[in-house]
């Protein structure tokens, strides 16, 4: 339920700051849509760090599973809980902006390989952050909160307007099927576990 509600907030507010900037001429503007899912991220693992380790993203919990041995069934629950809080933002903001073709989907700029390399890349660094500012399977107190809220933001404000920065198949899986833009939707589910994977890898490597 907690990660519900976190993953919830995360694709609400993100997704969110993405359709008031098409509504407002760009008046959000790219930065501010990187500090808002920036600043989302570490809020909701202040909020709800301590109960769940507020890991609101599929591939970061299947990560915690392979590199920090947390447990398969209740990852699986987890995994499901961010799912539902993902959908049932982007349904909200259907009803609260029905006229809105897209609900902020995560869509290629260019060419689905430069997507896809990116996103593998950027969830990798995150993984990476998260792994290294942690304990457990936890992400809680304010290095963790700062460290994942900003590497988030930063790799929102670089890449957001190239891949979309997504990192996470639960906040790109949302806004496709509640839009129906399920073309490029394989690039955000695949990439991101592929990139968490690796992170567990190398952090393993250099604990070594």
């Amino acid at each position: 339920m907690v990660e519900a509600i976190g993953t919830f907030a995360l694709v609400f507010a993100g997704t969110g700051a993405i359709i008031s900037n098409d509504l407002s001429s760009g008046a959000v503007g790219v930065v501010g849509i990187a500090l808002v899912f920036g600043s989302i991220v570490a809020v909701m693992i202040y909020a709800l760090g301590d109960i769940s380790g507020a890991h609101m993203n599929p591939a970061v919990t299947i990560g915690f599973c392979v590199a920090r041995g947390f447990a398969v069934k209740k990852a699986l629950g987890y995994v499901l809980s961010q799912i539902v809080g993902a959908l049932a933002a982007s349904l909200c903001l259907r009803f609260l902006f029905f006229n809105h073709p897209l609900l902020g989907v995560t869509q290629p700029k260019y060419s689905v390989l430069q997507s896809a390399v990116l996103e593998l890349l950027l969830t990798f660094l995150l993984m990476f952050v998260i792994l290294n500012v942690t304990r457990g399977t936890k992400e809680k107190g304010l290095t963790a909160g700062l460290a994942i809220g900003a590497t988030v933001g930063l790799e929102a404000l670089f890449a957001g307007p190239i891949s979309g920065a997504s990192m996470n198949p639960a906040r790109s899986l949302a806004p496709a099927i509640v839009s129906g833009h399920l073309q490029h939707l394989w690039i955000y589910i695949v990439a991101p576990f592929g990139g968490a994977m690796l992170a567990c890898f190398c952090s393993k490597f250099s604990e070594d």
